[in-house]
């Protein structure tokens, strides 16, 4: 009988995720019957963690898109904005990034919407120095050197952290390197500091010593966003409902099976299967829509980067928004 409630509990959470991400990216009887013919291909561009991994190594996506004719091709990114770089000069038609590269990306002109987003994971992130560094508070980093992937998520929890110390951007020497350049400098010394996310960060660990400083408990939300090219989800809605309602199924036996989700990730990032599992434990499960508050989060962190002239221009993420969400934010 517990296995019988547990199962229908868990459908109706599904229906219940699905009805309201079909009202959230417009799709109704409608939508569907005006939407044009499926395309013989998805694109989607995915980085070394998440369920969107999980997702390409069972392959599940692949069996739900066979039967109408849809093949899916998969391509790794090291960060999330050279994801998105990709997303606007067309060569992928859906992916997955943190808070940060789409505030980037907008501020650069890309065409995209905000999808879903995964719930808060602040200790998937964190900023990291050599085992044996001098540096044991966020104040000893005043005048030296941290690196980071530029217009990463990690980029905004450098900015949290720094202003929590009461330090200035300009305290800091800040030195962009995407992950495994930045890996590098850190190992042979050229950098003090990291900042970097998850399975990195669990790497950095297990494999160099490498010690948290202060991670983004407190401090960042760190969400995970699934976005697509605008032009991709108007003409597609019922692809893009099917990725994410497969998202939400696996998101539902990853976060009761890390162990599984481990094995099945290792080989993908090319890591053990003890680092891959610690990073695994620190993901957040459970797929949600896009929501008015969830947009506002995000324009706090667009109105701080242009703040400190990170971005070139404001940005109003309202317009990254699918329509349903930009209405019940009004």
């Amino acid at each position: 009988m517990k296995l019988f409630l547990d199962r229908r509990a868990a459908l109706i959470r599904a229906v219940t995720f699905s009805a309201a991400l079909a009202a959230t990216l417009g799709l109704h009887a409608g939508a569907h019957a005006q939407a044009p013919a499926n395309p013989t291909e998805l694109r989607i561009g995915f980085q070394k963690y998440g369920t969107l991994t999980v997702l390409k190594a069972k392959g599940d996506l692949e069996k739900r898109l066979a039967p109408l004719g849809i093949t899916v091709k998969w391509t790794e990114f090291p960060a999330g904005p050279q994801l998105l770089e990709g997303l606007n000069v067309g060569s992928i038609d859906f992916g997955t990034v943190g808070e940060a590269p789409p505030i980037f990306a907008q501020a650069a002109g890309a065409d995209l919407v905000y999808v879903a987003n995964q719930p808060p994971a602040p200790a998937a992130e964190a900023l990291v120095v050599p085992k044996d560094s001098p540096v044991r508070t966020l104040a000893d980093l005043k005048g030296r050197k941290v690196v980071l992937n530029k217009g990463s998520n990690v980029h905004y929890l450098l900015v949290k952290l720094l202003e929590k110390q009461g330090l200035k951007y300009s305290d800091i020497q800040v030195v962009y390197l995407p992950p495994a350049d930045a890996r590098a400098a850190f190992e042979r010394g050229a950098v003090d500091a990291w900042v970097i996310w998850d399975p990195f960060l669990a790497a950095a660990e297990r494999q160099l010593g490498a010690r948290v400083i202060a991670d983004g408990k407190g401090v960042v939300a760190n969400h995970q966003f699934y976005l697509a090219a605008r032009g991709y989800a108007e003409k597609h809605p019922q692809v893009v409902q099917a990725i994410v309602d497969e998202l939400a199924r696996l998101d539902r036996w990853s976060e009761a099976n890390t162990a599984a989700v481990a094995a099945l990730l290792a080989p993908q990032i090319g890591l053990d299967v003890a680092t891959t599992e610690l990073a695994a434990a620190r993901f957040a499960y459970g797929i949600q829509p896009i929501t008015p508050a969830i947009a506002a989060e995000q324009q706090k962190i667009a109105d701080a980067f242009h703040a400190l002239k990170l971005i070139p221009k404001p940005i109003r993420i309202a317009d990254a928004l699918p329509k349903s969400v930009r209405t019940a934010a009004k």
